[in-house]
């Protein structure tokens, strides 16, 4: 194995559907996401751009008690508070790197940030209204054992929704990144977020019917990512951020910029510089915790 290989072998445990080796992320797979500004630049203002159309989706309403699963940097906690005035929200995250950032970016009242383990929630069953998981479920070790306890602390009737990026062909900027790198070392294909679980036409919907959720749907939601330059797209890969930011920050110098070289080709064509628009696509799904029988 080489050493590239090596160092993205812990980082991307969630592809494919494998689950970590231990219950505990290893420190490379902890530095990936622990670092907020490093991870804000490189995926959270997406995530803050398709936030709305992930509630709007799932149809959280005024007054509703929402526990935001994964919540990162607070994208989906921010929004919540900012688009409905009377919602409260109880959002949870493993890293503490994460709810710091988060917690000292929030200027709301109404949400409570703390750490938990999506995998065993410590809420009483049926103790809010909508339980949210925003890019977060492909990620998680035991995704099947994360949804059985977001449908558990959810009222019947309440809602429950995630959504992930289309690693596929939906979500351009890393579709780009990705079909580059593998053009440069095919022993990299394996490593390929195309691989990550719960990321194509139809596995959510599949995974929220096996948990026992009713009316469930699932659908694509697409946000625009303009990037005002090239460092703007390649800048954040430098930080380590994310499983492309991990292999950026493995590669020698020379690769680097290698890599760096056929990027800026590919997005920018034969202009030196300036802006780029491209399209990111998620797979969304939402569903109902069933009612009681009468």
């Amino acid at each position: 194995m080489t050493r590239t290989a090596a160092a993205l072998a812990a980082l991307m445990a969630g592809a494919a559907g494998a689950q970590m080796n231990s219950p505990s992320p290893g420190e490379a797979e902890a530095k990936m996401f622990s670092a907020g500004t490093a991870y804000e630049s490189y995926m959270g203002r997406w995530s803050r751009l398709l936030a709305p159309k992930f509630i709007a989706f799932t149809g959280v309403r005024e007054g509703d008690r929402v526990l935001d699963v994964g919540t990162g940097t607070g994208s989906l906690a921010s929004s919540l508070a900012e688009a409905l005035h009377s919602v409260e929200v109880v959002a949870i995250d493993p890293s503490e790197g994460f709810i710091g950032f988060a917690q000292k970016r929030s200027g709301s009242a109404r949400i409570r940030f703390e750490r938990g383990d999506a995998q065993a929630l410590r809420f009483p069953d049926a103790s809010f209204d909508a339980s949210m998981a925003l890019l977060v479920m492909n990620f998680v070790p035991d995704h099947r054992k994360a949804a059985a306890e977001m449908r558990r602390v959810t009222r019947p009737g309440g809602r429950v929704g995630a959504c992930v990026w289309d690693y596929d062909a939906g979500m351009q900027s890393l579709r780009i990144f990705w079909d580059e790198v593998v053009a440069m070392d095919a022993a990299m294909a394996p490593k390929d977020e195309r691989n990550m679980k719960l990321s194509h036409a139809g596995e959510f919907a599949s995974l929220w019917k096996a948990t026992g959720l009713a009316d469930v749907e699932e659908k694509p939601l697409v946000v625009q990512q303009k990037f005002t330059s090239f460092d703007d797209y390649w800048g954040p890969f430098l930080t380590g951020a994310g499983p492309g930011g991990a292999y950026v920050v493995s590669l020698s110098a020379a690769r680097r910029a290698e890599l760096s070289t056929h990027l800026k080709r590919r997005v920018l064509g034969d202009r030196q510089d300036g802006p780029f628009v491209l399209n990111a696509s998620a797979w969304c799904v939402k569903g109902q915790a069933p009612k009681a029988s009468p």
